[in-house]
């Protein structure tokens, strides 16, 4: 091992962490109390898990609708991929919603629109990198004051009365701290390249908020903003401190970005949701990769601290540890979820774990107050690519306990084999490519050969932002994954970049060149997808549940969730054969309660009675047995929670897709 990756783990306060935790009892956690549902994933931990029990394996096929609430009119259009997770404060429920992200407060009983507000921010609006609803707000009390905080697109913090929607004057000002500004960096206001889908998570008095930038498939520049991460004063909107993650001169880890490409290269926000665990005082970090996602020449070096997990003082903002999970990310497999905080016990050791779920379909289990690994991560050698300009690390970490969630590499043996004909067609297709184990590098693209390399897990995961949810009475972790094979080939186009390679794939020198070169799509939605007469190049699932015991760092079951597609089922070259259910691509978060492990799916299905449309399941925490469905008319889109009203529990999930304009549908069991 190198000195500088010798260097990786441990980072500042490490002795200060372990007095702490070793005077400090581990205790359970709750997931969401009192029956509400107060921040995006249920508590500070990021569990996603609420104790209800009402609706339980005997009647969640008899949930009905309760109300449903159409976000068509908040924007200039309708949107159809509502993501957000809205919150359940004492009756009201808060959420965003619509094409111009407006924060809205419904009658959690009836639906009933109570207050809206929205920020038309023009043109910084329209050239926002991150667009639409977002996926959720912040709420925040002192017993007395009650606030909503957001990010808008254009990137704003904006601090709302919970009980009138109107911004708090005192905040900032006139209730809206600019993000573009106070960032350590100059940007142009309206068309700096950065923005939040994210919620803000905030405790006590302190807020803290991340970043997100364009796709960085095909950057226009290796120079863009960097995603550095703030801490501001949730009474008054003061900055309180700010994280560089991309150090700056005289920082540590300065040393893993070669060639002073630390001053120009961006990215490296913290796009995903962060955890905090309030009795260590910690705010946790998943950093994503830096300019660009699949070309790092520009950047040489191992490149702290993008894609790993960073742990950072809540109140000052201090570094206390660090875990890089991928040395110079090249596979834009950064950290897309909030990581989960679990109290385990191993080999009957009590240890404050957290768990990060990743794009890898690794789960990365830490000791939460150190960094230390729970179980051995071993650093292996992994295959160099032959673009003589990129930056290779020799090296990338593999952990040992829990095993992969979901599939990694490609082999001839993950190629589609419903019938000898369709596996010989696969064959023949996946020759054009590279193939080969995870971590295996991109190739520049040629038309003769090789297109680019087959990777899998895809850009998109894996898992992806909607993350994993967390039963602390079992200690088992339950994660969507999918499973999608993509091409990752680059090319050179000065048109388009200054870049010396971006995502693309060699035109056909044969056929008419096309308006834009390149293609290949890219980044946080994982490109464009290799098929065999329109079906999918790998056998399945293509989506699944995976649940993991952090007590064992075992895989306790796995079954495909989603029913099969309908160009699978009815596809001419499957006449005849019966298909098991397959499971479905999509951005998929899971809800555990004390009795079932509750999930939408993605994308739509005909159902035998003729209708379009997909369900929402509920399966068994122990076993994965399906304990029952109800139909929805459109996929899951935002991640489900739940809360009890006026005793009788509900079920909120936003759904939408294809030409059904997104909703949030609320459902509970009929009364007796």
């Amino acid at each position: 091992m190198t000195r500088t990756f010798s260097r990786f783990v441990i980072g500042l306060g490490l002795v200060s962490c372990l007095l702490l935790v070793l005077t400090m009892p581990v205790r359970g956690q709750s997931g969401a109390r009192t029956g509400e549902w107060r921040t995006y994933g249920g508590d500070l931990r990021q569990t996603r898990y609420s104790p209800l029990d009402q609706i339980d394996a005997d009647n969640f096929s008899k949930l009905e609708v309760a109300w449903r609430f159409k976000t068509d009119n908040l924007g200039p259009r309708p949107e159809f991929n509502l993501q957000t997770t809205p919150l359940m404060v004492g009756g009201v429920l808060y959420a965003t919603a619509g094409t111009r992200r407006s924060v809205i407060a419904l009658n959690a009983g009836t639906g009933e629109l109570l207050w809206k507000f929205s920020l038309d921010e023009g043109k910084r609006g329209e050239a926002a990198p991150r667009q639409l609803s977002g996926r959720g707000v912040a709420y925040w009390t002192n017993g007395k004051e009650e606030r909503i905080l957001y990010v808008t697109p254009g990137y704003q913090l904006v601090a709302l009365d919970a009980k009138i929607g109107r911004p708090v004057p005192t905040f900032g000002r006139n209730g809206i701290v600019d993000l573009k500004l106070q960032n350590d960096q100059e940007m142009d206001l309206v068309t700096g390249e950065i923005g939040l889908h994210a919620a803000p998570v905030v405790s006590g008095n302190t807020i803290v908020i991340g970043a997100a930038h364009l796709s960085g498939a095909a950057p226009k520049s290796r120079r863009n903003q960097k995603g550095y991460v703030r801490a501001f004063d949730v009474v008054t909107g003061k900055r309180l401190w700010i994280f560089h993650t991309i150090p700056r001169l005289g920082e540590f880890g300065i040393d893993t970005w070669e060639n002073e490409s630390w001053s120009y290269t961006g990215n490296a926000g913290v796009w995903a949701h962060m955890a905090i665990d309030e009795e260590l005082g910690l705010v946790y970090l998943p950093v994503e990769d830096a300019t660009g996602d699949y070309y790092g020449g520009h950047r040489p070096g191992a490149n702290l601290f993008s894609s790993g997990l960073v742990a950072l003082d809540l109140r000052t903002g201090q570094r206390k540890w660090h875990y890089q999970f991928i040395h110079h990310d090249i596979w834009d497999w950064d950290i897309p979820c909030a990581p989960i905080l679990a109290d385990i016990t191993v080999n009957g050791r009590q240890i404050r774990a957290i768990a990060q779920p990743t794009k890898q379909s690794w789960v990365y289990v830490l000791d939460r107050a150190t960094g230390q690994p729970v179980w051995p991560i071993e650093e292996r050698p992994v295959p160099k690519g032959d673009i003589p300009t990129e930056w290779y690390s020799p090296t990338q970490r593999f952990p040992t306990r829990p095993p992969a969630f979901d599939r990694q590499g490609v082999t001839l043996d993950d190629l589609i084999d419903f019938t000898p004909e369709l596996k010989a067609e696969a064959v023949k297709i996946a020759s054009r490519y590279k193939i080969g184990p995870i971590f295996t590098p991109a190739v520049v693209s040629r038309f003769e050969g090789p297109l680019g390399t087959l990777m899998l897990p895809s850009a998109g995961g894996g898992a992806n932002w909607p993350g994993g949810s967390y039963d602390p009475d079992t200690g088992i972790l339950y994660v969507y994954s999918t499973t999608t094979v993509t091409p990752l080939g680059l090319i050179n186009d000065p048109k388009r970049s200054d870049m010396d390679y971006i995502r693309g794939v060699a035109p056909n020198p044969k056929a008419p060149p096309p308006a834009t070169a390149g293609g290949g799509g890219g980044g946080d939605e994982g490109g464009g997808t290799v098929t065999v007469q329109g079906l999918p190049l790998i056998k399945p699932p293509y989506g699944r549940i995976t649940a993991i015991d952090l007590n064992k760092g075992e895989i306790v079951w796995q079954i495909a969730h989603g029913e099969t597609p309908d160009n699978i089922r009815n596809h001419p070259a499957l006449k005849g054969l019966t298909i098991p259910r397959t499971g479905r691509q999509g951005r998929l978060g899971t809800l555990t309660t004390k009795t079932l492990v509750i999930a939408g799916e993605g994308g739509f299905f005909t159902l035998p009675d003729g209708r379009r449309g997909a369900m929402l399941r509920a399966y068994d925490k122990a076993t994965g047995q399906e304990r029952g469905a109800m139909y929805m008319p459109a996929p899951q889109t935002g991640s489900p929670m739940t809360y009890m009203l006026d005793g009788r529990q509900h079920i909120i999930v936003a759904i939408g897709g294809g030409n059904y304009s997104s909703e949030l549908l609320a459902l509970r069991l009929p009364r007796e």
